[in-house]
């Protein structure tokens, strides 16, 4: 079988994020499937572009096959943002007859976060008799609406309602990365036969090959253990949605034990947060540089507890599915999630505390909890976390259920 998977962000194992069209690739490739991955040469999540001279060119990312639109460069949300968008999609539109003549293909996946890909998409199916797959990473117009402010009457959010609702009637199947959509779906033109859920997952193969942290960063961390019977720890974007605010007011309601704040990671908010800690005189509170994926493993092993927490925002109610508690949970450490959401892997697994988002208190609380706990019941709680992953969010379960998804029948 032949596939085509259109993501605008994708990113491989030497490039960066996004990974999962790479990932889903490459388990296809064991089952035999050839996959093309189509992607912009600039994307602000990948931590390195490709670099290509041509409107377009084809490479090999660790035995897949890529397409590289060439796309200007842009800086995060800015309008330039919006002229890559618009210049990839004209692009790859002139592209298809180049792509149908290299291969025909057996489905196409539509899989950017925002829903204009749908367009070239179709037609490239169409003109291939593929089946249309629309995977959907965000609700796209509804997260630059509720996130942003957005009117629904902006320009810009017409376009995408029209993409969206488009992409609902015209695609085979849809699969949804958040589990808790279908209604919303429905209500914009989706027949509920045609709603499947697909979430993120992890490679079990990181877990056994991983690189160690540099002995620096290790040795500063070993400094913090040294002074602290206890360390929780946040590894991510230092960014607004991620809510670390709280995460800092919590560390000051517990300065009368003995808990280390650890954060490790890269974002806008960093120099805030940094001032915060100094302004403030917060003595267990500690900041570092984000490290490198293959090492994200050995850094979460130094770890007693660790947190993860977002905005309080309606949009969540659709469910979450966030790669960083998937390596949490992997990494077989208590998670204390301070998230308000249509799900919550962490009560269903039995693997942490679930506490009201942006409260400090809540958070401190379930701190001063796990501090009571014994290291066997603490071991039991990541257990848990570990196992849930391994039967629900492997990469090679999730690939095998999109094959079954892609050759299930539905009704028109």
């Amino acid at each position: 079988m032949n596939i085509l998977l259109i993501n605008h962000y994708a990113g491989s194992d030497k490039l960066g994020m996004e990974y999962r069209p790479f990932n889903f690739a490459q388990e296809w490739s064991r089952k035999g499937h050839h996959t093309t991955v189509v992607a912009a040469t600039y994307s602000h999540i990948r931590t390195q572009n490709p670099e290509i001279t041509k409107n377009h060119e084809y490479t090999d990312e660790s035995g897949i096959e890529y397409l590289w639109v060439k796309t200007p460069a842009y800086k995060s949300n800015s309008p330039k943002r919006f002229i890559n968008m618009l210049v990839f999609i004209w692009r790859l539109f002139c592209l298809t007859k180049m792509i149908l003549k290299r291969r025909t293909y057996d489905v196409v996946i539509a899989s950017s976060t925002y829903p204009l890909d749908i367009f070239p998409a179709r037609k490239i199916a169409k003109k291939s008799k593929a089946l249309l797959i629309y995977e959907v990473h965000d609700l796209w117009p509804l997260s630059p609406m509720e996130l942003g402010g957005y009117s629904k009457w902006h320009p810009f959010i017409l376009l995408m309602q029209y993409a969206e609702n488009f992409a609902y009637k015209k695609s085979d199947k849809v699969v949804s990365l958040l589990p808790v959509t279908k209604e919303h779906m429905i209500a914009h033109g989706l027949k509920e036969n045609k709603w499947f859920c697909v979430p993120n997952g992890i490679n079990t193969e990181d877990w056994k090959n991983y690189e160690k942290i540099p002995d620096e960063i290790s040795g500063k961390i070993r400094v913090v253990k040294a002074k602290y019977s206890r360390i929780v720890a946040y590894t991510g974007t230092y960014g607004l949605a991620n809510a670390l605010d709280s995460f800092i007011d919590a560390a000051k309601r517990t300065a009368d034990i003995s808990v280390a704040w650890v954060l490790f990671g890269k974002g806008p908010l960093k120099q805030h947060l940094q001032d915060r800690i100094m302004a403030e005189s917060i003595d267990n509170v500690f900041i570092f540089d984000n490290v490198p994926k293959k090492s994200i493993p050995d850094l979460l092993s130094y770890f007693d507890y660790l947190f993860l927490g977002l905005q309080n925002q309606p949009l969540f109610r659709f469910g979450i599915s966030p790669n960083k508690l998937m390596d949490y949970m992997m990494s077989g450490k208590p998670v204390i999630q301070a998230i308000h959401a249509g799900n919550d892997m962490v009560k269903e697994s039995g693997c942490g505390i679930s506490v009201e988002p942006e409260n400090p208190d809540a958070i401190a609380d379930a701190v001063r909890q796990m501090v009571k706990m014994t290291d066997e019941e603490l071991q039991a709680l990541g257990a848990k976390g570990r196992d849930y992953i391994l039967k629900h969010h492997s990469n090679t379960i999730l690939a095998d259920n999109f094959l079954e998804i892609i050759k299930k029948p539905t009704k028109k």
